[in-house]
């Protein structure tokens, strides 16, 4: 199966000879990372199976490096980790999804500034949504907000552009002020007017750059354009949760959407969003290798933050919120109940790929090879 790092692997040094200069030290990173992954680079084992006596190498990914979490092939165990979490976290009420997008005019700065910008994106999503839905006109109560950075496009032509909003998973209700009372909406699928969230985002953002000094490179034509908001009701969440999963360790581009390069152009399959159905796209590996690295991360950028209830300053008023909507007992295996006894999982070995009979034993630990270009 075609792979995002047999790409970098085949194209990734004419790649950093062109644009090596332009990218940021996590960029390059991330890219010598993936190249690397389940290669020498980083070590492994080698194993042999105890029926045939054939010899396999087993080596490493690259998740326990710092840039790994855009690597399309790892992390699968630490997503599950974090959906077992979100879900013991969640209160047994219903839940809208809303979506904050960064205006076009916005996104050279974010690229030049893409800590700074991501970080205000963010949190003035949040804050826009905490500010309407404590107005006693609309709910009159403290919500809990989960905020997931995306910064790419999925539905169009042109998959995997840049193209910064957030999602947020908001609780339909929330904790009155005196923290005696759970208040549902008013109106089963309506939580707050998207026209009155997208005023108080977009002036948020105004005053947040204006205070980070960023505010005199914006184009001033942005503050009179209407900015984007979407929200709607999302069930009980769960759904939503694990589609925010998928993205929260990896950037939206899987292995198994990729079907051939040829002639040095990628082809992949991608999700038409308004059609609804799957598309194909054609780019050349340089421009496909371009598009993933726009969407790597600075250090110290935070793709996943909590708000209101699910804030770390508000554990006895989540506490609180879960009793009055009678949530069943935690089990032990959540994550917030009382610590128990470890269980302790007993690694089953590999079956052999040759004969399929005996099992793959350890016999030599190989070490890492660092002979990638820097």
């Amino acid at each position: 199966m075609l792979e995002v790092a047999d790409i970098f692997r085949l194209h990734g040094a004419v790649y950093r000879a062109r644009f090596g200069d332009r990218l940021r030290p996590s960029q390059l990173r991330a890219l010598r990372d993936i190249e690397a992954c389940r290669t020498a680079y980083f070590g492994g084992h080698l194993k042999q199976c105890d029926h045939c006596g054939k010899k396999v190498y087993a080596y490493h990914s690259c998740r326990g490096a710092l840039w790994a979490r855009h690597c399309p092939k790892c992390h699968r165990d630490q997503t599950e980790r974090w959906l077992e979490k979100q879900r013991a976290r969640m209160l047994s009420c219903g839940y809208f999804l809303l979506t904050f997008t960064l205006p076009s005019e916005l996104r050279p700065l974010a690229r030049a500034h893409p800590k700074i910008l991501y970080g205000l994106l963010m949190r003035c999503a949040a804050a826009a949504v905490q500010t309407l839905c404590r107005d006693p006109r609309w709910l009159g109560a403290r919500v809990g907000c989960l905020a997931v950075l995306h910064t790419w496009t999925r539905g169009a032509l042109w998959a995997l552009l840049y193209h910064p909003h957030v999602h947020l998973l908001v609780t339909a209700g929330g904790l009155s002020a005196h923290g005696a009372q759970w208040i549902a909406p008013k109106k089963v699928n309506f939580l707050a007017p998207e026209g009155a969230l997208a005023i108080i985002f977009r002036a948020k953002m105004c005053a947040a750059l204006n205070k980070a000094g960023l505010l005199p490179q914006v184009p001033p034509q942005v503050w009179k354009k209407d900015w984007v908001v979407h929200c709607k009701a999302a069930g009980s969440g769960r759904k939503v949760l694990e589609y925010l999963g998928r993205y929260v360790f990896r950037v939206a581009i899987t292995n198994r959407r990729l079907e051939r390069i040829q002639d040095g152009q990628v082809t992949f399959r991608y999700r038409d969003n308004h059609a609804q159905r799957l598309r194909r796209a054609t780019l050349p590996a340089v421009e496909f290798i371009g598009r993933f690295l726009q969407h790597v991360l600075p250090p110290g950028c935070t793709k996943v933050r909590y708000y209101g209830l699910w804030s770390n300053s508000c554990g006895r008023q989540l506490e609180q919120a879960r009793a009055l909507l009678e949530a069943p007992p935690r089990a032990a295996s959540d994550p917030l109940a009382s610590p128990a006894e470890p269980a302790v999982s007993v690694a089953t070995p590999a079956r052999c790929p040759h004969c399929g009979l005996g099992q793959l034993i350890v016999i030599q630990v190989l070490r890492a090879e660092r002979k990638l270009p820097p």
